[in-house]
């Protein structure tokens, strides 16, 4: 067997490295794609749906009292007690699972489980007996009709319960706290987690304009101008309108085709959702790692990689995890020991070589850079959009921008080449922006006095 050196993994890669010209391409195509939801004309058709959240006021800093928040976007979910005080704030939660027969069951035992644990939470807590306004952070693509009535356009991320899609959420939750009859808890909106993100970190610093997810899924939100919401139809005085893009449908409609490999092909067709969220396939957590093992697949196939010998786990669809790809570019420059025993121990890969190693690390971070590189031209796509604020900040939550070693760096750098020389912006991460943002949108509608969930225009 030759020997395979990393110039010829290189040259094997080369469609997963995307030029400045490229991502240039991918920021008009989603500049159109933004407006087009924006567009009362085009909304139906968009495959971006930019839906309106009805949140048009951001936190000053000087909310205070007791309020619940939900936290619903994967696996798990978090019940949270916050307490506000100007410029401070205690938060109390709960983590709770949610089992896979329960993703894929019906909506009614979904949130007949989530009521639940709701009971369990406040009982817990000692506010079982008090009346709070929660806020409702539910992470997927939502058709807000108010700050308390959002209609799920379609499940995302591994759920499939069925009976919920085209339906009010908030009805549905509402409707499972009423069976249980043990528990008095009022729904004051239902916000998606891009929107805590933007809250939470508004709360710290005024100059928050966008919220960016990547975790699991890759999604955002930003501050647009009221008059562009032409889908809003409430109270157009107040400037400003939180718009949640929704982008990870982004090149459902072939807008990306021009950039989409044979892996990203492989990933989309054996998820649960083909020809669906394929911006999101190319960026989130959830396929990330199965991105990377479907070149690993290749590679070795091709005998590239491991002298042309897998092993059964390698051959396991997801079996090379996302967070491997953190811990393998977590070893410093030259250094391949956390690479050699995840592919020894956790795959099975008994006789890889040192030179496997190199090209292995390669290969993760060809893609977690594309990741990178991807987000970025949406954030210096929304950063452009805006008006021309003299500063930005993003605030940023999910395990991919936590716990990858360099995505922070390397969105920095990316954003600064693609987005207008003027604009000086900066990255924050959110502390708790599921639940503290869900929170602060409950805090910022009861003191606006906005309470009736019938009439939740802001």
């Amino acid at each position: 067997m030759s020997f395979i050196s990393v110039e010829e993994i290189r040259e094997h890669c080369s469609d997963m490295i995307l030029s400045n010209e490229q991502l240039k391409q991918v920021m008009c195509k989603l500049n159109c794609s933004i407006n087009q939801g924006l567009s009362k004309k085009t909304h139906h058709d968009a495959i971006v749906k930019c839906f309106v959240t009805y949140v048009q006021d951001l936190p000053t800093g000087k909310e205070k009292g007791k309020f619940l928040a939900l936290d619903l976007g994967g696996t798990n979910f978090r019940v949270l007690l916050v307490t506000l005080a100007p410029g401070d704030f205690d938060m109390k939660s709960k983590i709770y699972a949610v089992p896979d027969s329960i993703m894929k069951g019906t909506g009614e035992k979904l949130f007949d489980h989530i009521a639940e644990c709701l009971s369990d939470f406040v009982t817990e807590q000692g506010v079982k007996d008090v009346s709070l306004p929660l806020g409702f952070t539910f992470s997927f693509p939502l058709s807000q009709e108010g700050l308390s009535r959002g209609i799920l356009k379609t499940w995302t991320k591994g759920f499939d319960a069925s009976g919920v899609v085209g339906e009010n959420v908030v009805e549905l939750l509402e409707q499972a706290i009423v069976r249980r009859g043990d528990v008095n808890i009022e729904v004051f909106a239902i916000l998606n987690d891009t929107t805590g993100t933007l809250m939470s970190c508004a709360w710290k610093d005024h100059d928050c304009k966008i919220g960016v997810i990547v975790g699991t899924g890759c999604n955002a939100c930003y501050v647009e101008k009221v008059e562009n919401c032409e889908m809003y139809e409430g109270d157009k005085s107040k400037p400003e309108m939180i718009v949640n893009t929704e982008w990870g449908a982004f090149g459902d409609g072939g807008e990306l085709k021009f950039i989409r490999t044979e892996y990203d092909c492989e990933v989309d067709k054996n998820s649960i959702n083909p020809g669906r969220q394929l911006f999101e396939k190319m960026i989130s957590g959830m396929y990330m790692g199965e991105l990377v093992r479907q070149m690993l697949v290749k590679f070795t196939k091709d005998k590239l990689l491991f002298c042309g010998k897998g092993s059964d786990t390698l051959f396991k669809k997801y079996a090379f995890e996302t967070r491997y790809v953190s811990e393998i570019e977590a070893d410093p420059a030259g250094v391949y020991d956390k690479c050699r025993s995840i592919l020894r121990d956790d795959l099975g890969l008994e006789h890889t070589s040192e030179q496997d190693a190199v090209n292995v690390r390669f290969i993760c971070e060809c893609v977690s850079r594309r990741a990178a590189d991807l987000c970025s031209a949406g954030l210096a796509t929304l950063i452009d959009k805006m008006p021309h604020y003299p500063t930005v900040t993003i605030g940023v939550d999910g395990s991919v921008y936590r716990y990858h070693p360099h995505f922070h760096n390397l969105m920095i750098a990316k954003i600064r080449q693609l987005c207008r020389p003027d604009c000086d912006f900066k990255l924050m991460l959110s502390q708790d922006g599921s639940g503290r943002g869900a929170a602060l949108v409950a805090a910022v509608i009861s003191k606006s006095g906005t309470r009736s969930l019938k009439n939740p225009v802001a």
